[in-house]
């Protein structure tokens, strides 16, 4: 488990991070716990990232909209937001809840549901999971602190997964080739190793993936990039595009407009220190 905090005048937050069990990582990429109180911004930039989120509140509630679709802001206490390929905007302020990082492929078997329904949107948990769902907040909250309450999430997760409907072979493949490229193999190359055509593979990942093959590959590989950025005092943005699949730099500008709402530099300078996430502002 790794610990983050942070006080100054932004506000102060506290993230308790943990890997899944083993078993349960080709579905769950891992657990955050946190708690925090913002007052020098009032909203993150929530990026794709080839992942499905599920989320936890002990109590408050959080507004969230996806800008560039023109949708209106909407309160949810505890929800899934599907795969998406622009970004989401969230409050801040007072929150404490747990967040739960989904595989396209785990979040497919654990809501038991096409993931069409849940791209470029936001689903309240009860919905998503019926009343399971409706009782996970106050389960996990009753768990105690933030290590028996990612062993409860272990095993309630291990459940569902036993009694869930497997993903189709070809999906799943093809989901291990994009994810293990960081979204540089070509479509047309995957649909010939599989043996089937670019249509019925993309009518797949639709429903079990969210998102066309093409598109999730653009955004695994711009995943990547905000990895390699975040570990960068000052970004080489030009080595970085390179690395990542870029044609050149002008290339990944682009990608950072239409997924982040911003240039590489506006989106380092929304960096929130010490884990808190992108800035909304």
């Amino acid at each position: 488990m790794h610990y983050a905090s942070h006080d100054s005048p932004l506000g102060w937050w506290e993230m308790a991070r943990a890997d899944p069990d083993p078993r349960l990582r080709a579905h769950v990429t891992g657990y955050t716990g946190y708690v925090e109180q913002t007052t020098g911004f009032t909203r993150r930039r929530e990026l794709p990232s080839g992942g499905a989120t599920l989320i936890v509140s002990f109590g408050p509630a959080i507004d969230v909209a996806f800008p560039e679709l023109g949708e209106p802001e909407r309160r949810f206490g505890s929800f899934v937001a599907g795969l998406h390929d622009t970004y989401a905007t969230t409050s801040s302020g007072r929150q404490h809840g747990m967040q739960v990082n989904l595989t396209p492929l785990g979040a497919f078997r654990v809501l038991g549901a096409p993931m069409s329904a849940f791209t470029n949107r936001v689903v309240a948990l009860e919905d998503a999971l019926g009343r399971p769902g409706a009782l996970l907040a106050e389960m996990l909250y009753d768990a105690g602190g933030w290590t028996e309450r990612f062993a409860l999430l272990d095993a309630i997760i291990a459940t569902r997964l036993a009694e869930a409907p497997r993903c189709s072979p070809d999906v799943a493949w093809a989901w291990r080739r994009l994810e293990a490229t960081h979204g540089r193999v070509g479509i047309g190359a995957l649909a010939g190793e599989l043996g089937c055509s670019h249509r019925h593979l993309t009518v797949r990942f639709r429903e079990q993936i969210g998102l066309p093959p093409k598109t999730l590959a653009r955004v695994l590989r711009f995943h990547r990039v905000i990895g390699l950025t975040a570990r960068e005092e000052r970004p080489r943005w030009a080595e970085i595009a390179y690395e990542c699949g870029y044609y050149d730099q002008a290339h990944l500008n682009r990608d950072f407009r239409e997924f982040a709402g911003t240039t590489p530099t506006g989106f380092v300078e929304r960096l929130l220190p010490d884990g808190g996430g992108v800035s909304g502002h």
